[in-house]
């Protein structure tokens, strides 16, 4: 096993951090960065993700750490809502599910605009494993939208199946991802493994031979690191097979297989986010900022497809809320809206960094507004 050098913070007395070591060293010493990633993340009321709710906001003064597209504004999850109606009308289908609902901005987004456009809605589920942020979510649903707010349902677990149309927005970056190091010779896993040698604990890299690898091997050079989706394409495969009837949108920052692996991108797409800064230190201020990497496109299609699920399009975000009608939106915003909005669709900000990929249930297949211009499928 090669350990990295690098100074790492010491492992402080604090309950996640310490939880990490000791199954470090119940696993004899290692564990990979995967299920590192899922305990920083998820372990139950310590966890990024599962112990408060002060990720999301739109300037670090409230005390967030990123922003996302609904925070940014409202205009996204308009033109998302006339996808997701066309969606329930064309499959025959009354219930929408929202994964990661994060601050409820979205579900509001979307009740409210479904409702506009005549959408039968009978249910509204949000899966989230985060209590805090399920608390959150239901206030904000009864102040901004009191008149629907009842159709909402919320649970901590994805069902043996599912009937309707499915929505993650920013989802599937946050889930844990195995990480890869190419030295030249072989891959290795790279992991995380405890330096206790100074009398004060220290979490250090440390790497072991492996047999996983990229998907596609387009000239690594040696010292490359990359993630592979594990749990992100298992996760959609499990959606796919218990979908019963209905579709499926993600949006997402991420690139097709092709570019995701590029010999270009020796550092891989792992990021930390805290205080709307980003570093790429995930073995610091464990619990206390997020951690995500990009999405391989190319893997996420071959897991609903694999599984069951024809993919209905794939866009970048611009385009995707161009064809669902955000120039009408942009044209009676205000200019401050307007400006709010226009971070959605530049090219520098989110507009082509992040994409839009479809799934429909092969009986009820459909053409997609949200793809009728520029699709990109072919390049997945």
């Amino acid at each position: 096993m090669n350990t990295a050098t690098a100074s790492i913070p010491s492992v402080a007395s604090d309950p996640l951090p310490a939880l990490i070591a000791a199954e470090i060293r119940r696993c004899g010493g290692w564990i990979g960065f995967e299920r590192f990633m899922a305990l920083a993340l998820y372990q139950p009321g310590l966890g990024y993700y599962s112990g408060g709710d002060r990720q999301f906001g739109a300037l670090p003064s409230s005390g967030s750490d990123f922003i996302t597209a609904p925070e940014l504004s409202p205009l996204f999850g308009r033109a998302l809502a006339r996808q997701i109606a066309q969606a329930l009308a064309a499959t025959g289908t009354r219930e929408v599910w929202e994964f990661g609902a994060g601050s409820g901005a979205l579900a509001c987004q979307l009740l409210q605009t479904l409702a506009e456009l005549g959408a039968t809605v009978d249910r509204y589920t949000i899966v989230d494993l985060s209590g805090t942020l399920r608390a959150r979510q239901r206030q904000r649903l009864v102040k901004e939208v009191p008149q629907l707010a009842d159709k909402v349902r919320w649970i901590d677990a994805l069902p043996a199946t599912v009937e309707g149309v499915v929505v993650g927005n920013e989802v599937l970056d946050a889930m844990p991802v195995v990480l890869v190091a190419w030295d030249g010779v072989q891959w290795q896993e790279r992991g995380v493994a405890l330096d206790e040698a100074g009398g004060t604990p220290q979490f250090v890299w440390a790497d072991r031979p492996t047999d996983l690898r990229p998907p596609v091997d387009l000239g690594f050079v040696p010292g490359t690191v990359t993630e592979l989706p594990r749990q992100a394409s298992a996760f959609l495969a499990t959606l796919a097979e218990g979908l019963t009837r209905g579709a499926a949108f993600f949006i997402d920052y991420g690139f097709p297989e092709h570019e995701f692996y590029h010999p270009q991108r020796t550092g891989g797409t792992l990021m930390c986010h805290r205080g709307h800064k980003a570093d790429a230190d995930p073995l610091h201020d464990i619990g206390l900022k997020d951690l995500t990497a990009h999405v391989d496109f190319t893997a996420i299609a071959l897991a609903g497809q694999d599984a069951g699920l024809e993919v209905l399009g794939y866009t970048s975000q611009a385009r995707f809320l161009f064809n669902c009608g955000l120039l009408a939106d942009l044209e009676t915003a205000d200019l401050r809206g307007r400006a709010m909005a226009q971070k959605l669709v530049t090219e520098h900000e989110m507009g082509e960094l992040f994409k839009v990929i479809g799934f429909v249930t092969e009986a009820h297949t459909f053409e997609a507004i949200g793809f009728s211009a520029g699709d990109r499928s072919h390049t997945l």
